[in-house]
């Protein structure tokens, strides 16, 4: 009976707020979980922002890192491609093997080109020295003298080094009492020699033909 009483005087006092009063305590308490919503939401949402900006950050240095490193790669590759052309050009000029058949080849086709004729060839031993070796080779060819001139600047234009030494010229007998001078017809012997790289590790020899230790002359006659 007393529990009775308790509760109807609390509805009795609620009964008898102001309407406004009761719109006070409804807002308060509306503000109340607003807040505790808010609070809870808001901590949420700025930890996956905070999360969010921290990936980017990282994110950030991974993509700094990969770029630097593409750079670097990049220009490892052309240092590489750079002493590659390098290596081929220095390859083109001073081989590391003799090479016969080529030197014979550039040898003829220089010939070609003056119109000379080329009669023989004859290689002969390599002459190794402390940083290369000799390659030479006698050739005796035959034609009109300016065309022999212009068959040794040829060879001295030769991307490989080849010099062109021992020069013997004879002129050849003419029908004529006094040919002129670009009629003139010559015989020709001479050594030409080409170079070749010592490799690593390959001895200098003890050919006693070791003389000259001069570094090879491009085109030297």
């Amino acid at each position: 009976m007393a529990q009775k009483t308790t509760t109807t005087q609390s509805g009795l006092s609620l009964d008898r707020l102001s309407p406004v009063a009761k719109v006070a305590i409804g807002a308060v308490f509306m503000a109340l979980i607003g807040a505790l919503y808010f609070i809870g939401f808001y901590t949420d949402v700025s930890s996956q922002i905070e999360g969010a900006q921290n990936r980017t950050l990282s994110l950030q240095s991974e993509l700094s890192k990969a770029q630097a490193s593409k750079e670097a790669y990049q220009k490892d590759l052309d240092e590489k491609t750079r002493r590659e052309q390098l290596s081929r050009e220095q390859k083109k000029i001073l081989p590391d093997e003799s090479e016969t058949p080529a030197f014979l080849s550039a040898i003829q086709g220089v010939a070609t080109v003056s119109g000379v004729n080329l009669t023989s060839w004859s290689p002969t031993e390599e002459i190794p020295q402390e940083f290369f070796a000799k390659v030479p080779m006698k050739l005796s060819l035959s034609g009109k003298f300016h065309q022999v001139a212009k068959f040794f600047y040829g060879v001295g234009q030769l991307d490989r080094i080849i010099n062109v030494e021992n020069i013997q010229i004879k002129k050849k007998a003419s029908r004529q009492s006094e040919p002129r001078a670009e009629d003139v017809e010559v015989d020709v012997e001479c050594l030409a020699t080409a170079f070749r790289a010592v490799k690593a590790g390959e001895g200098a020899g003890t050919n006693p033909k070791r003389q000259q230790r001069g570094a090879p002359k491009q085109g030297g006659h």
